[in-house]
């Protein structure tokens, strides 16, 4: 879930659905958004569109501005708070960026342009 972290050449997620929907002859790719940082994940409901479970938030905040709050149909930075982090740190500040959508789902678009390269595909040799 995590893109190939500048190591290999970089495919949008429409491009792996479409290699795995005929590698593995299905109609639908789920995925998952989650992080070491989190106990808990966001699940796909399909076209690259992801739900919380009710105690883990998504909320956006302006790219040039980390206290200010994004409603829907915007695109920012993603913020998670989930509640399952109780004895560590329950807010995590992403450099990815996302948009909410209305009923409270939200896309994940990328990352910020020049973000530090993150998470377990680097430990790949």
């Amino acid at each position: 879930t995590g893109g190939m972290k500048g190591r290999r050449a970089e495919l949008v997620r429409a491009e792996v659905h479409t290699l795995l929907k005929e590698a593995f002859q299905v109609d639908i790719v789920h995925s998952e958004y989650g992080m070491t940082e989190l106990l808990s994940q966001a699940w796909s409901t399909g076209e690259g569109v992801f739900q919380c479970p009710p105690w883990m938030r998504v909320m956006l905040r302006e790219p040039n501005d980390p206290f200010a709050r994004l409603g829907p149909g915007r695109t920012g930075g993603i913020d998670i708070i989930d509640l399952c982090n109780a004895a560590s740190c329950p807010f995590v500040s992403t450099q990815d960026l996302g948009r909410l959508l209305p009923d409270g789902r939200f896309e994940v678009l990328g990352r910020f342009d020049h973000s530090d390269l993150r998470g377990c595909n680097l430990m790949v040799a």
